[in-house]
Formats: structure tokens, C-alpha cells, sequence
């Protein structure tokens, strides 16, 4: 990769506005991979960012990820609106991320039910909360607010739990669908963090994604995940090939809901770009086989 790729002026002009409909299978966007990611061209592909990463003026990683746009259809997952957090999204972030939005048209905006903002400092970590009536209203109020900010229905992907948190008014799945009926946002479902979930807090992850409503689900990740030391505690950590269970839970759910864009996600340890490719392939091989129009 180089830093002397220019923007594509007017990009936004340029090309129509995508619907996930015409997503398949796609792949987390690393900068190692740029070169690449520009020239496959395989039926369905599209690429998710953090956004994070590009919400600056200008400079080489953005104009890589217009050149990329140019080619490939382009999905956001943020990191750091903390939407479950006591306090409002930053309004100069939530400006910076709908000019980025206007700038690519991104088929897809998504985010984490999490907290990862505490008294204006930044954590490193997408925490998780008590479930309570409270949090509800916080979350759903702070789901409208960025949704009319940015103009976008925007996904909202279940967390990673490692130990049961007490204090909770309302189960996972149940909370979700609540937040899906108040603000009209969509649920991004995290296999992955199904599986890990499911392993830490003893619960059956095929009752959980029987559980979500399919009209609700806009997008679908896929990871791979580690152990702690003694092989107790699984960790949602994206340095691995997708863990065989996760496979079956992603085909369980396919089954049951139809295709939705999916997307595999690998943050450390990160391979070369075909071996992501192959995965990528096997997850477009269960979408291209699934009925369409299955009931949910």
C-alpha cells in the first residue's frame, strides 16, 4: 500500500445509494489489505469499517476507503457512541460520523449496546449494563437522538457477556425487541457473541436467536474467539478462524430467518487476505443455499 491514492471527488454523486439487500458476505477492512480489497471482485462482497478510524478531513487512510467505495459497497459499525451510558452521544462525534456517512453512503450504519464512555474519558472496552427500566429509556432515548441526527435506521449489536450481572428487569432478547419497538432501529446479532455468551453464562444460544424477531435483524457478524488460561472462560477476542459452533449457529439462524448481510470480522492475528477470503466464501455458500422468504 501507498499514501499517494487521491479521493475520488463527489464519490456520493457518483454512486447510487446501496440497500443491504444487495449485500452478501463481506469482510472487516484492514489497511494491510487495501490493495486487495480494491481489486477482488466476487458477487455480494462489501467491506465494514469502524468509523473511528476515517472521520477526519482528508489524508491517505480516507482516501484509500473512497477508493475502495468506488468499487465495493461500504457498511459502518461504531465503537464509541456509548449508547448505554448516562449521558448523551458527543454531539461533535455524531457530526463528524454523518459527514463521513454523506461522504461514502454506507449500506449499513451499526453500533454496540455497550458503554465505553465514563465522565468524557474513553475506555477500551464495550461494557455491558443492568437491564433495568432506566437503562431502557437511556438507551432508546440515546437511539433516537443519533438516528435523527444521522438521518440512518441504524443496527444495534448484542453484547459479549464474561459473568452474570445482577439487577436485570428484563432478559437480553426481550430488551432488544423493546428498543427495536420504541426507536425503529435494527438489531445487528453478533454470532460470536452469541456462542461466547451462551458458553459463560450457561444459557442455550439456539433459545437465544429463536429469541429475535427476523424483520428485526439487519446484519450478522461473524468471529473467531479464545480461551483464558485454565479453557474456562471464552473471550470474544477476533484473533482466530471462526469456532465450528459459530459456524452452526450462523446456519441455524440463516435457516430460520433468511439471508441478511454477514460480515466476518478478524481484529488480531490477522491472516492474509485470501485466507479471509476462504472464510468469506463459506459464509456466502449458506446464504446462496437458504430458502427465500422463510417465516420466522
Amino acid at each position: 500500500m501507498t499514501d499517494t491514492a487521491a479521493p475520488i471527488a463527489g464519490i456520493a454523486m457518483v454512486l447510487p445509494h446501496l440497500t443491504s439487500s444487495a449485500l452478501g458476505a463481506g469482510l472487516g477492512l484492514k489497511p494491510q489489505h487495501y490493495e486487495d480489497a480494491y481489486a477482488v471482485a466476487q458477487h455480494g462482497l462489501w467491506f465494514e469499517v469502524h468509523p473511528e478510524n476515517y472521520m477526519v478531513d482528508g489524508g491517505p487512510r480516507l482516501a484509500w476507503l473512497e477508493t475502495i467505495r468506488s468499487r465495493h459497497p461500504l457498511s459502518l459499525h461504531g465503537v464509541s457512541l456509548s449508547l448505554a451510558a448516562d449521558k448523551e452521544p458527543d454531539a461533535a462525534h455524531l457530526q463528524r460520523l454523518k459527514t463521513l456517512i454523506e461522504r461514502v453512503e454506507p449500506a449499513l450504519v451499526s453500533e454496540h449496546l455497550a458503554w465505553s464512555a465514563w465522565r468524557d474519558q474513553y475506555h477500551p472496552d464495550l461494557l455491558p449494563f443492568p437491564r433495568t427500566q432506566e437503562a431502557l429509556s437511556r438507551v432508546c432515548a440515546n437511539i433516537g437522538r443519533t438516528q435523527d441526527t444521522l438521518g440512518r435506521r441504524m443496527a444495534i449489536e448484542n453484547p459479549t457477556h464474561y459473568l452474570t450481572i445482577p439487577g436485570h428487569d428484563w432478559s437480553e432478547t426481550d430488551f432488544l425487541s423493546e428498543v427495536v419497538r420504541r426507536t425503529g432501529c435494527g438489531l445487528l446479532v453478533d454470532i460470536n457473541n452469541v456462542f461466547v455468551s451462551a458458553h459463560n453464562l450457561t444459557i442455550d444460544p439456539m433459545s437465544y436467536l429463536d429469541a429475535i424477531a427476523a424483520d428485526a435483524v439487519m446484519e450478522i457478524h461473524l468471529a473467531g474467539h479464545s480461551a483464558d488460561a485454565d479453557g474456562m472462560l471464552l473471550i470474544d477476542s477476533h484473533d482466530a478462524a471462526i469456532n465450528e459452533g459459530v459456524w452452526s449457529l450462523y446456519q441455524y439462524l440463516i435457516d430460520r430467518i433468511g439471508p441478511r448481510p454477514v460480515l466476518i470480522e478478524r481484529d488480531d492475528k490477522v491472516p492474509q487476505f485470501p485466507i479471509l477470503l476462504d472464510e468469506r466464501r463459506r459464509a456466502q455458500s449458506v446464504l446462496d443455499g437458504a430458502s427465500v422468504g422463510v417465516a420466522a
